[in-house]
């Protein structure tokens, strides 16, 4: 089947691979089968073909780096492997690797995004997602469920505007080759989002902290920080993701009081 939508497509945007933290410590061997084996499946096909791609990675390549602002350039540091956690952001680089080879000893044009929290309406809740499972939690007057102390902190990028970025990349020659983050332009820690979201749905709810041991295996480890650099994504197509939080969280908002999603 993918070796006759590869043939008769003009371009791959490969988004596919296991999704969630959960997953991945719940199915580990499932999770790097389809990360790796996957990846290998559609480069190996974009090769016979002759097809451009573009391969979605992830920021959770950096591993425990707490710097601000990550560029793709920076080097990576994991926890130890008995620490399953680890074995996505492994699995995603490994797929960073075996594009760019294909890309050196094949001249296969491939281009490489790492997204960073891409949210937005109709995002599902159930692999973990905190956006959305924070909005319909405050929406139903329940408590909003932080994981550790909430200091952790990210930055979310409109699924628009990501969509937005690949299509440019995808359209530009200039970024065969690359390694591009997709990010969004405001930190935030995890503790003032469920304050935030609860003032603007204006919700009874209250905060309720869980220790990481009581919802993850001893498998988790968390990312404390994770900002990215657009620099080089606006050098490449001239545009980076603009939107602020409040704009992004108004937008998600307005989908579940409008649509009652469960």
């Amino acid at each position: 089947k993918m070796s006759e939508l590869v043939e008769n497509c003009d371009i791959v945007v490969h988004l596919a691979a296991a999704v969630g933290v959960k997953t991945i410590l719940n199915y580990p061997l499932n999770s790097i089968n389809t990360n790796v084996l996957g990846t290998e499946i559609v480069l190996k096909l974009c090769n016979k073909f002759k097809k451009k791609v573009l391969i979605t990675s992830s920021s959770e390549v950096y591993g425990k780096q707490t710097k601000s602002h990550l560029t793709e350039t920076d080097d990576v540091t994991y926890g130890s492997s008995t620490k399953l956690r680890w074995s996505y952001a492994a699995t995603k680089l490994m797929d960073e690797f075996t594009a760019l080879a294909y890309y050196r000893e094949k001249k296969l044009p491939v281009i490489i995004v790492r997204l960073f929290n891409t949210v937005g309406p109709r995002q599902a809740g159930r692999y973990g997602m905190v956006i959305p499972t924070f909005i319909k939690q405050a929406l139903r007057g329940e408590p909003l469920t932080v994981h550790g102390d909430g200091a952790q902190t990210r930055t979310f990028t409109h699924v628009d505007e990501a969509c937005d970025c690949i299509i440019k990349l995808m359209e530009t020659q200039n970024a065969v080759g690359e390694i591009i983050n997709i990010g969004g332009v405001e930190e935030i820690s995890i503790k003032y989002l469920a304050e935030r979201i609860i003032k603007k749905t204006n919700s009874k709810s209250k905060i309720k902290f869980i220790p990481y041991d009581q919802v993850y295996t001893s498998d988790f480890e968390d990312i404390l920080r994770r900002v990215p650099s657009t620099e080089k994504l606006n050098l490449i197509i001239g545009f980076s993701p603009k939107k602020k939080l409040d704009i992004i969280l108004d937008n998600i908002i307005h989908y579940f009081k409008n649509n009652k999603a469960k």
